[in-house]
């Protein structure tokens, strides 16, 4: 059974924005897709992102998906960095992911991004997702600088799909996303 897990945004929550939308797309599709609610997401922090994803999703196969949208795709990077028994998955697409950051406002947003801005094992997490990664970008997006689209090709291999005028992907208009639809249907029919 293929399964998809959503992970969502900083200050995001499984019914904000496109999520709700996705998942159910997705369960009609006949996927099996879970949608956390991720854990203090006004401040979010590695360890409890990624152990909650850890519990959530088992052992790994090619029939295993995963959808971030902005830190959640962070949290799927940081959690791939650390798994060991799987070799390769399903796919991944990215929406609004990031190495680096722009925009930040206050010395709390600054303090609570500065450990996701680490660098990771990126040679491992190639290994996973070579071929199997799309990562969809806005050209307007307040706080993903665009040159974040070239170090997802060169560090994991992504597909690279670049928008504009969605911004972060984060507007309360934004209540579907189809291009996120179109890519995961693409990766689990390849």
């Amino acid at each position: 059974m293929k399964r998809v897990f959503i992970i969502h945004c900083w200050q995001g929550t499984p019914n904000d924005f496109w999520y709700p939308w996705l998942k159910n797309e997705l369960e009609k599709k006949g996927f099996d897709v879970y949608l956390p609610d991720m854990p203090d997401t006004d401040k979010p922090k590695i360890e409890p992102w990624v152990s909650t994803l850890q519990n959530l999703v088992g052992k790994m196969d090619e029939e295993t998906y995963f959808i971030g949208h902005s830190i959640g795709c962070q949290t799927i990077l940081r959690f791939l960095e650390r798994a060991s028994d799987f070799d390769r998955l399903g796919g991944i697409v990215f929406v609004a992911p990031w190495l680096a950051l722009k925009g930040l406002k206050t010395e709390e947003e600054i303090e609570i991004a500065k450990p996701w801005l680490e660098p990771l094992n990126n040679s491992k997490i190639f290994r996973s997702t070579s071929g199997k990664l799309v990562a969809i970008f806005s050209k307007d997006d307040p706080y993903v600088p665009i040159e974040n689209a070239d170090k997802f090709k060169e560090s994991f291999g992504a597909q690279v799909v670049i928008e504009d005028g969605k911004g972060h992907y984060d507007s309360e208009d934004v209540t579907e996303l189809p291009i996120a639809l179109e890519n995961l249907l693409k990766l689990s029919n390849d």
